[in-house]
């Protein structure tokens, strides 16, 4: 569904500061649902949907590839990250009838407010559902790739712009209006380009500099945000900057990293379930 293809030199250098947020995941007996992050920090910070949108921004135009078909999806899957790194949802524990990830329903833990528009409006559709479903047919349900007429009010409308306006009103973007001969379009070029710049580095050194060939022992936020980059079509554009040598490493690592088996890595020590069921599902699709 994505490309980890070759190197298309375009470079889109950006970064955006973000405070870590460790992922603690209860270990008990059973593999319980993700708990962390629920505090909800009011610093100003970027959730993953944020970051991936804003990879895959192009700078001065605004606007994400007219190619990219992969990106809405990849939002969606941001949002179930994000929901379950702030413990809102959760997999059903493993059982020996649902040992797949694919297989387990997602469910909720906490109906709490978290402040973002989409993910609260995602809360209030994973609460009213019965029976409970799949993160990839949630995945589907809210990109509205669904055959199921009833199920098109779970479709989230808007989200790039929605997301755009959120980084406008962080003072990463700005927005303008450009004339395409036929049409008018909203744009966001980006403003803060310190921001997206240590977005891109960040990314870079985990690869790099801070390579520990372990996703177990990454930071969840990264680990989560590189498999959202691969399954959106934008890790591109995350190594672009780099020379020759570096990118090739950085690909090959990454590479390496989202062909790893999710339903091992899932079942890992601390490792949090919905990141590799997010990757399972777009590896399925």
């Amino acid at each position: 569904m994505t490309t980890l293809t070759h190197r298309a030199r375009r470079t889109e250098i950006g970064k955006n500061t973000e405070k870590k947020v460790e992922s603690e995941e209860d270990t008990s007996q059973d593999k319980s649902p993700e708990t962390e992050d629920t505090g909800d920090s009011k610093d100003i910070r970027l959730t993953l949907m944020e970051e991936v949108l804003l990879l895959g921004l192009k700078d001065k135009e605004g606007y994400t590839s007219f190619w990219n078909d992969c990106i809405s999806s990849g939002l969606r899957g941001g949002i179930l990250i994000e929901l379950a790194m702030r413990g809102r949802i959760y997999l059903e524990p493993l059982t020996m009838r649902k040992k797949r990830l694919l297989d387990r329903k997602v469910l909720l833990r906490s109906d709490s407010p978290t402040g973002d528009v989409l993910l609260d409006e995602t809360l209030k559709h994973i609460k009213a559902t019965e029976p409970t479903e799949t993160v990839q047919t949630w995945i589907e349900l809210l990109t509205g790739e669904t055959w199921n007429p009833f199920k098109l009010q779970y479709q989230l409308r808007n989200v790039r712009e929605r997301i755009a306006k959120n980084l406008v009103e962080k003072g990463i973007l700005t927005t303008e209006k450009q004339n395409f001969l036929l049409f008018d379009m909203t744009t966001h070029p980006v403003t803060n380009t310190t921001e997206k710049q240590r977005l891109l580095k960040k990314l870079q050194d985990s690869v790099l500099e801070r390579w520990v060939n372990d996703p177990q022992r990454m930071d969840k936020r990264t680990l989560a945000l590189l498999v959202l980059a691969h399954s959106s079509d934008v890790l591109e554009n995350v190594f672009s900057s780099l020379t020759d040598d570096k990118y090739d490493m950085a690909m090959n690592r990454a590479k390496d990293l989202v062909e790893l088996d999710p339903e091992v890595e899932g079942t890992k020590h601390s490792a949090t379930e919905m990141i590799w069921a997010v990757l399972a599902a777009f590896n399925k699709s």
